[in-house]
């Protein structure tokens, strides 16, 4: 009897140590019992990286692919790939510590530096986890937040389409993932980051990919200039049945993107993916519908530029709002975006060949500042703010713009910029790849 009263009294310690220590929050990557990771979310989150990875490869090569000329189509698409596994090799190197360890409300620390971390001990039933995701394994973690800096940097190439030196391209988007990106992810994802720390509302990346993206296309394409004969010359889409599947594998892919910013596969998961549907769908329609009225009828580049703008307007909201929210917020973005591509393009007067600024950009802002005035407490249990929402839109238009400016000076020190005239007219699959389309 005394035995079984110790072993009693035993098992009472260990079970509340175990249940303290389960809710005490991690505040570091950590190490921990392989048990304790949920199979259900990682299979989710494995699922939801390999979606959003989509969006970029083929989805975004696909999708500007063929709204460039003929002549470019390959420059663009190997401009895709090739940022791909850049940005791939520097989250592990760098990008990756300094967005989601602890530091300051600036930068993260050193412990993930030179691809160290994300451990996996077998025999010792050991895995390490993320603080900000510790029901999963960080390498998976990781990668899902690697295939979002993966695609924040490819849709910059929509600006600087048919122009830009493919080494040039390389070294800029290079440097940006690291300057830019990471430091942004920080603030806004990180908890101790200092628009985290303020309540700034962002589940998907309104600010972090889109306003980022947005802004810093909008640079680029002042920057380098226009193509020669921009405004003077039409410029005749290589093949809009490209760009229509690119659309769909991003409308596809976005599910990942957002429903996966759930990090768990639950029912805020779900009520995200549900909401990104409708916020897609209504893009596309009010799109439509505005560029019937306009122009006097539709297209399919509307249709498919609409269905973007509803996507990304809902990306920082997916997870703090309803479904009637949704509704409202895709319809708002289908037409501010299209007024972003058209009206707003020709006031600002850049050639942002494949509107990163008009879709990404003005969506990203929309999409935040609705955040803020849309999000619903029951969803979420947050509340949305919309002048702390304008404030980390604000900031994050300053910081990347004036970082990107930085970034093409030195850029255009180490290597030069813009192809020579030559080169452009004869298209940059020649002139940087010797390559061409077949027949």
């Amino acid at each position: 009897m005394h035995h079984f009263g110790a072993r009693l009294l035993l098992a009472l310690v260990c079970f509340l140590g175990l249940n303290a220590a389960a809710q005490t929050p991690l505040t570091k990557p950590t190490l921990v019992a392989v048990d304790t990771i949920s199979s259900a979310d990682t299979a989710w989150m494995m699922t939801s990286t390999a979606l959003v990875l989509i969006m970029t490869l083929p989805g975004i090569a696909l999708f500007y692919g063929g709204m460039v000329r003929r002549k470019s189509v390959i420059n663009t698409m190997a401009s895709v790939v090739a940022i791909a596994a850049l940005v791939s090799l520097l989250w592990f190197a760098v990008s990756y510590s300094i967005a989601f360890t602890p530091g300051n409300g600036f930068l993260g620390g050193t412990e993930r530096l030179w691809f160290s971390g994300l451990d996996y001990f077998k025999d010792a039933g050991k895995v390490a986890v993320s603080h900000v995701a510790p029901n999963i394994p960080e390498s998976v973690y990781s990668m899902f937040q690697l295939t979002f800096a993966i695609i924040t940097a490819a849709l910059i190439v929509g600006a600087l389409v048919e122009r830009m030196h493919f080494s040039a391209m390389l070294w800029f988007i290079g440097m940006w993932s690291v300057v830019v990106y990471a430091p942004v992810a920080h603030w806004v994802w990180e908890p101790g980051g200092w628009l985290a720390q303020m309540g700034v509302l962002d589940f998907a990346g309104g600010s972090v990919v889109h306003i980022n993206a947005g802004i810093s296309g909008l640079v680029c394409a002042y920057v380098l200039g226009p193509r020669k004969g921009y405004g003077t010359e039409p410029f005749e889409p290589f093949n809009l049945g490209l760009t229509m599947a690119g659309a769909g594998l991003l409308w596809v892919g976005w599910f990942g993107f957002n429903a996966g910013s759930a990090v768990a596969s639950d029912g805020r998961a779900g009520l995200a993916m549900a909401v990104t549907h409708i916020a897609a769908s209504a893009g596309a329609v009010f799109w439509m519908f505005g560029e019937w009225i306009v122009r006097g009828r539709p297209s399919l580049l509307g249709l498919c530029s609409g269905l973007v703008a509803g996507l990304v307007a809902i990306t920082p909201a997916a997870g703090f709002v309803t479904p009637r929210s949704a509704l409202m917020i895709g319809a708002v973005a289908g037409l501010a975006c299209y007024w972003g591509a058209t009206g707003l393009k020709r006031m600002l007067n850049a050639d942002d060949s494949l509107d990163v600024f008009g879709v990404h950009g003005i969506g990203g802002i929309a999409g935040s500042l609705m955040t803020g005035l849309m999000a619903s407490h029951n969803v979420s249990g947050a509340d949305g703010n919309v002048l702390v929402q304008l404030i980390g839109c604000t900031a994050v238009l300053l910081y990347s713009g004036v970082m990107t400016y930085v970034l093409l000076w030195l850029t255009r020190v180490i290597v030069g910029m813009r192809v020579d005239n030559a080169a452009e007219a004869a298209g940059l699959d020649i002139s940087q790849h010797r390559e061409r389309l077949g027949t």
